[in-house]
């Protein structure tokens, strides 16, 4: 009996993506609910499982464009002719892997994703250490290899500097160069970034934030606060509720433009910014104003472990009214952040340093962050833009108003 492998349903916004990578060759025996297939979307990579145990037959090749619902393969429950560990025999393989698509130098006990790793980055097999079963070659190793720089120019990575879907460079390349095509993810944030630079009037207010006050309260409270929740208390869940407070009391900076027309949201959702091994992704935690903290930071950690999994879903990542980028995770002191279109407005946080300040005519060290809001100023006004920040500066300095609301 033959189970079919369906496209799953994925989002509301989402008809469509690419088959990014088969996890498991052609003929490999696999468990239900294992993962065989990631799906790629213009917002989120996707691990999609199996719908039966049985020996995988697949019926669409690495890199097609398939629809929602569209069938791709199929499981055969009855049969037990390959192994788990069974490499796919050249006639059944899917076109992705004929010899022509080979990486030089790529032993053949290679899986179809490692392939794949190792043709887009070139990296050299020979210099992989696999952590897989009987030394095999995990996609995560190859990733890690391509991360290390463990790589020589292959002649995958050769025609791929000369088909790729990059512009042709105005001089040849050379076999210390290597050509990659964006991923649809990548692509989308590239169009998004772009059209909101092209379409708006993007001016930038910056303030400092005395982080004291929130430090202060995370070492008194920390520990009895992940006893009672589970979770660590960190900044963020800090600024997602300072910035709902704001936002209520200045609603232009959570609304849009829509042609000659301003869409006021009476809601709250905010976004968070998180890095990836695709990219910048920013789910969103909806209708912050029923959120407390211990929520937001449970959503947060669960965002970014669900990313590291591939397991987001497109629908959680639209629908923010307002974003928030956390740049001082990886050190940045200042940056000018991009809001991400309809938005009008984007905060971002940066690292935290001490500083002198002066403090009733004292001059006394603090620990000061930067924060920046990038607005479109056709939608607001300068006034406006530094009282936002004004007022998550007075939160964050204050935070007893956030729990009084004040």
């Amino acid at each position: 009996m033959k189970k079919e492998i369906a496209v799953p349903e994925i989002g509301e916004s989402i008809s469509s993506g690419i088959l990014a990578a088969w996890l498991k060759d052609d003929g490999a025996t696999v468990a239900e609910g294992e993962e065989i297939f990631e799906l790629e979307t213009d917002k989120a990579t996707l691990g999609v499982p199996s719908p039966a145990a049985g020996v995988l037959h697949r019926g669409a090749s690495e890199g097609d464009e398939v629809e929602v619902g569209q069938v791709v393969g199929s499981i055969d429950t009855e049969s037990s002719e390959a192994s788990e560990d069974a490499e796919p025999k050249s006639a059944d393989r899917a076109p992705a892997e004929s010899s022509d698509e080979s990486t030089e130098g790529a032993p053949e006990t290679l899986s179809p994703a490692v392939r794949r790793v190792v043709a887009e980055h070139g990296i050299d097999p020979a210099k992989i250490t696999g952590t897989g079963k009987d030394g095999r070659i995990t996609k995560e190793d190859a990733l890690a290899a391509a991360r290390d720089g463990s790589r020589k120019p292959t002649e995958t990575a050769q025609r791929a500097s000369t088909t790729g879907s990059l512009p042709a460079p105005s001089m040849p390349t050379n076999d210390r160069q290597r050509r990659v095509p964006l991923s649809n993810l990548r692509k989308r944030i590239a169009e998004n970034l772009v059209y909101s630079r092209q379409t708006s009037a993007h001016v930038t207010t910056f303030n400092e934030i005395d982080m004291s006050a929130v430090m202060e309260i995370r070492t008194r409270h920390k520990e009895s606060f992940n006893a009672q929740h589970g979770v660590r208390l960190g900044f963020m869940s800090f600024f997602v509720k300072a910035a709902q407070c704001a936002l209520e009391a200045y609603p232009e900076v959570n609304a849009y433009l829509d042609g000659t027309d301003v869409l006021y949201n009476d809601y709250v959702s905010i976004g968070v910014a998180l890095s990836s091994e695709k990219g910048l992704l920013t789910p969103v935690i909806k209708d912050v104003a029923t959120r407390d903290f211990a929520s937001i930071e449970k959503q947060i950690i669960d965002f970014i472990d669900r990313a590291n999994a591939k397991r987001l879903k497109p629908d959680e990542m639209v629908g923010a009214t307002f974003t928030i980028s956390n740049g001082g995770v990886f050190g940045s002191l200042l940056s000018t952040p991009i809001p991400s279109p309809p938005q009008t407005a984007v905060l971002g946080m940066h690292a935290i340093e001490k500083r002198p300040v002066v403090v009733a005519d004292q001059i006394v060290a603090r620990p000061m962050m930067y924060a920046a809001l990038t607005y479109d100023h056709r939608m607001i006004d300068g006034r406006e833009a530094v009282l936002f920040l004004g007022k998550i500066k007075e939160l964050i300095e204050d935070p007893t108003r956030l729990l009084l609301g004040l």
